[in-house]
């Protein structure tokens, strides 16, 4: 009579492979046939950020793997579906999450494996690898454009809502990279870096009217994309001419840059938050849709993100019309609307939502919200948002602190009194690593 092996349930991530992995892996197969559950983008969004590799990509590395007889999608982080399905004899997972935020998990993992006396076995976690060596793999991975490119829409389709933040420059860039905080048992981070022309313009002193060209621009965030791996959404004003936006796309996606938000004006620029916009025009939809056409035609890769922001609220046009463009401009092939507003309050935002939801060309939806500052992200979540980009912040917080060091210098006649309020220089040495 032939005997079965005992079933192994091994919950595996992997981005990459190390010496840990296989080392569980080595284990687990002493125990019997090894199956892997491989985390999905989703579930690992929900504590963590997402891996470098898609899923596709990652399941190709772990099928091939000796140790390994079948891989399955885990869709959630707690690992409860999969366990109820499989009834694993064993299931394998190193010792290190007794003693961080995955305690609950490991908990109901334990007592869902005594339903049919399954039995948990924790080897010891790897402690002897190089975390440096790691983190220099990660950031060679990641700065590759074709794997940057892709991860603002991964995100997109991983998470309830992708939270984007203003960089001006590499510095606010190694922000974003690598603040995270914990919230409830989970990681909460920044998703990715918003290149404003707002804030791109007012660093180097000049009107946000685009009088700082594209070329300028890119060659400005290629400095941030350098040093950090998360995706970047670039604010292209109305997108330029139509024969050069090919150009410009093909300049953003070799830096790596993974969408477009390109608003419907035409003319000089003027910021759609100061309050007289009696002298804008904004573009007729059929020519904006062109600009759109245009961009979907010249993007080489299909991750590459086309948003387009409509301004009929900025002018006083109301609904019918935003709704109106934003049919239009899905028909073209955006991927995504940004519907703008300045005023206080997002109801205005909130009531083309509701009404867009009920079109067959709705797309996901971004908000930035400048002027309705007081909204939570759960209610742009409620209304359909997919995408928050805080858009100016970082400058209009670095602004002030800089003026008062200055000013107080000055009154003082030395360096002693603000030296209290600042970071210390030591610290600046050590955010720009050299290893």
């Amino acid at each position: 009579m032939k005997k079965f092996k005992k079933k192994v349930y091994v919950p595996l991530a992997v981005d990459f492979l190390h010496e840990g992995h296989i080392n569980i892996l080595k284990i687990a197969q002493k125990y019997g046939e090894v199956i892997v559950g491989l985390l999905t983008d989703e579930a690992i969004a929900s504590y963590k950020s997402i891996p470098i590799l898609n899923y596709k990509n990652r399941e190709l590395l772990v099928k091939n793997l000796k140790y390994v007889s079948k891989v399955v999608p885990q869709t959630t982080d707690d690992y409860i579906n999969n366990l109820n399905k499989i009834k694993p004899d064993y299931l394998v997972h190193g010792d290190d999450w007794k003693y961080d935020n995955r305690k609950r998990i490991r908990t109901k993992v334990i007592k869902t494996l005594k339903k049919w006396s399954g039995k948990l076995i924790e080897p010891r976690y790897t402690k002897n690898i190089s975390s440096s060596k790691i983190k220099n793999k990660i950031l060679e991975i990641a700065t590759l454009p074709e794997n940057r490119i892709s991860r603002l829409k991964r995100l997109m389709l991983s998470k309830k809502i992708v939270r984007i933040l203003e960089s001006h420059n590499s510095l606010t860039g190694l922000i974003i990279e690598n603040l995270k905080i914990l919230n409830k048992n989970s990681s909460v981070e920044f998703d990715g870096m918003w290149s404003s022309s707002l804030t791109d313009s007012a660093t180097k002193g000049k009107p946000d009217n685009s009088s700082l060209d594209f070329s300028a621009r890119v060659s400005s965030l290629n400095d941030m994309m350098d040093v950090t791996t998360k995706p970047l959404v670039f604010d292209a004003d109305n997108g330029g001419q139509l024969e050069h936006l090919p150009f410009l796309i093909r300049s953003l996606e070799r830096s790596g840059v993974s969408a477009i938000i390109m608003e419907d004006k035409i003319g000089l620029k003027k910021n759609s938050l100061f309050k007289n916009q009696s002298d804008t025009q904004q573009d007729k939809p059929q020519t904006f849709a062109k600009k759109i056409k245009k961009i979907c035609s010249a993007r080489r890769s299909n991750d590459f993100l086309v948003i387009a922001r409509i301004e009929s609220f900025i002018l006083g046009k109301g609904l019918k019309d935003a709704l109106y463009r934003a049919e239009i401009y899905s028909k073209a092939g955006a991927d995504a609307i940004l519907i703008h507003s300045k005023e206080k309050t997002p109801a205005e935002i909130f009531s083309f939502a509701n009404a867009f939801k009920k079109s067959k060309y709705y797309i996901p939806l971004v908000s930035v919200p400048s002027t309705y500052s007081k909204v939570y992200e759960k209610d742009l979540i409620r209304n359909g948002f997919k995408l928050v980009i805080y858009a100016n912040q970082l400058l209009r917080a670095a602004y002030p602190a800089m003026q008062n060091a200055a000013k107080t210098i000055l009154q003082k006649r030395r360096a002693f009194e603000i030296d209290k309020k600042i970071i210390p220089i030591k610290e600046i040495i050590n955010l720009i690593k050299n290893d």
